[in-house]
C-alpha cells in the first residue's frame, strides 16, 4: 500500500499490514485534525519505506505531556505519520487519509468516544470504547505476535 502528501513531495509505502487502526476522538485529535477525529494505522516503523522526499519533523505537544513527533510534508505541510512518547520511534501512526486507497484500513475501533462530537454517528457494528483500550482484547493474534516482537527488539527498524 502506497501513500503521498498533497503536493506528491512525499511518497512512501507500507511494507506490511498495519498492526491496528484507531479512530481517536479525543479532543487534542480534533483540534489536530481540525475534524472529528484522528484515523491512524499503527504499524513497526521499520515498514515504513520512503520512495520519495524526507518529512520534516514537527515536535507538538500532546495529552500525555510528553509531546509527539508529527512527520511532514516540508512543502504542503501534510502530516504523513507520528511517533508518540508510549511507543517511541519504532512504531509510526499513519495518517490513513494519505494512503492511496484509504478505505482499505477502516478503523477496527473508535477511542475516547467520550469526547466525540455529539452529531457524529459510530458505525453500529464498530467496536468503540470511551478511552483507550486493552491491547489483548482487541488486536488480532498476529497483530499481537508483532508487537509482543516489536518489545522484545526483534522488529523491523524504522
Amino acid at each position: 500500500m502506497q501513500g503521498q502528501c498533497t503536493c506528491g513531495t512525499i511518497r512512501y509505502r507500507l511494507n506490511a499490514r498495519p498492526l491496528f487502526t484507531h479512530a481517536c476522538h479525543c479532543t487534542w485529535c480534533q483540534r489536530e485534525t481540525g475534524g472529528p477525529h484522528a484515523w491512524n494505522a499503527m504499524i513497526e516503523a521499520g515498514f515504513v519505506e520512503l520512495l520519495a522526499g524526507q518529512p520534516q519533523e514537527v515536535v507538538t505537544p500532546s495529552n500525555s505531556g510528553k509531546g509527539q513527533i508529527i512527520c511532514r510534508c516540508p512543502n504542503c505541510h501534510v502530516g504523513l505519520w507520528s511517533h508518540y512518547a508510549g511507543a517511541g520511534r519504532g512504531v509510526a501512526f499513519v495518517r490513513v487519509g494519505t494512503l492511496d486507497d484509504p478505505s482499505a484500513f477502516p478503523p477496527d475501533i473508535h477511542i475516547f468516544t467520550s469526547t466525540k462530537q455529539p452529531w457524529y454517528v459510530l458505525p453500529k457494528d464498530a467496536p468503540a470504547v470511551p478511552e483507550y483500550y486493552d491491547r489483548a482484547a482487541y488486536w488480532p493474534a498476529e497483530s499481537l505476535a508483532r508487537w509482543a516482537a516489536f518489545k522484545a527488539g526483534s522488529a523491523p527498524k524504522g
